[in-house]
């Protein structure tokens, strides 16, 4: 098959899940012998260093110029119906939710839906964002539509009355990383056992509900630090916050780094805290497994289908039962070897070449169903 994916998500991502994701899959397709391009003229996303040079067509940029997001849409768009003015694909899969689509010559369009977190916490943003509206125009333009969870496809469905007929769930894979790749000097400043969270900390992720339940508990405050990694720098409601809950100084800590000091946080800590109150699939779960680190998550939209038997579950919305979970899991050694044990075996379940070989199989049968509308 002739496939190409667009420049949407790499022109908007140095590094980030989606992007990785269609690296992924670039790469995985290729191996299996299809003519694979991601067409993004000017991008700045490093996965994509990784890929052969001739399935990128495309320039890449360290940084571009502030304020120039929307004039660099507008020359990807341009350069890449250039570029794909010729032969035509047999799949053009969109990266994101575009209100103006590359043109091309295509049998079969596929979009991919990642959440419907825009859709079911519009308090979190702006009145003013658009994704809402280019996400129904990309999913009806689309021949078919990939969902990465049930959870998101039964929101999908209901939301935006689609055709679950219209609708494929493929799961995502994760990076099996080795040893070699952890950084073990990463927890040498981290004197006490500690939990983990990994990611953005705003709005619908919980973080703030989560260091609540700690600060509920004396014992979970006095015997474990709080490291947050990634996300930025605490704001100053963050850093109130943890004034107030009372938390000793230097003991609710953010650090940034790259995958390798992640792994090594990851390897070393007590358990991984997953406090969402909604995810389209969750990574970090399965990363958390990879490591043989205990998982400890909300109960709520994609995370049971994704981390199955391999966690902790309790209620984001109940402190009390969140105070529960974390104390079920860092003061039983049973516990966590049960956790542990489980996580190795929900991996299984979980790769790149899986979700691959699945996404191809839904590209063959958008093609024998008629192709593009």
């Amino acid at each position: 098959m002739k496939i190409a994916f667009d420049h949407q998500i790499f022109a908007s991502q140095s590094y980030g899940g989606i992007s990785r994701y269609f690296t992924r899959l670039a790469h995985e397709l290729a191996s299996v012998g299809d003519d694979v391009n991601v067409v993004a003229p000017v991008h700045k996303n490093k996965y994509l260093l990784d890929l052969p040079k001739n399935n990128v067509l495309g320039k890449y940029f360290n940084r571009f110029p502030p304020k120039t997001h929307r004039i660099i849409g507008l020359l990807n768009q341009h350069l890449s119906s250039i570029k794909l003015s010729g032969d035509a694909l047999d799949v053009f899969h969109e990266t994101y939710y575009s209100k103006n689509p590359v043109a091309c010559k295509t049998k079969a369009r596929i979009i991919t839906v990642y959440d419907m977190i825009h859709e079911r916490f519009q308090q979190h943003f702006s009145p003013k964002d658009q994704t809402t509206k280019q996400k129904k125009d990309a999913i009806k333009r689309a021949d078919h539509v990939i969902s990465i969870s049930e959870s998101t496809k039964q929101d999908l469905c209901c939301l935006f009355d689609v055709d679950p007929c219209k609708v494929t769930v493929v799961h995502l894979g994760f990076d099996d990383v080795t040893q070699t790749h952890i950084n073990k000097h990463a927890t040498t400043t981290v004197e006490k056992p500690f939990l983990l969270y990994v990611g953005n900390r705003y709005g619908y992720k919980n973080f703030n509900s989560m260091l609540k339940a700690i600060a509920a508990s004396k014992i979970i405050k006095n015997e474990f630090d709080v490291i947050a990694f990634g996300g930025g720098a605490f704001s100053s409601a963050e850093k109130k916050l943890i004034h107030s809950l009372e938390f000793k100084a230097g003991t609710v800590r953010q650090i940034s780094g790259d995958d390798s000091i992640l792994w090594g946080f990851y390897q070393n800590a007590a358990a991984f805290i997953y406090p969402s109150l909604y995810e389209g699939f969750g990574i970090p779960p399965l990363e958390a497994m990879v490591h043989d680190c205990p998982v400890i998550s909300g109960n709520t939209s994609s995370m049971p289908e994704v981390i199955g038997g391999a966690g902790e579950f309790f209620n984001p919305y109940d402190i009390d039962d969140q105070v529960n979970a974390i104390q079920n899991v860092v003061f039983s050694s049973e516990r966590r070897k049960q956790l542990i044990a489980a996580g190795r075996e929900r991996l299984k379940l979980f790769s790149w070449s899986r979700c691959a070989s699945e996404t191809r199989n839904v590209y063959l049968s958008a093609l024998q169903n008629g192709g593009s509308n």
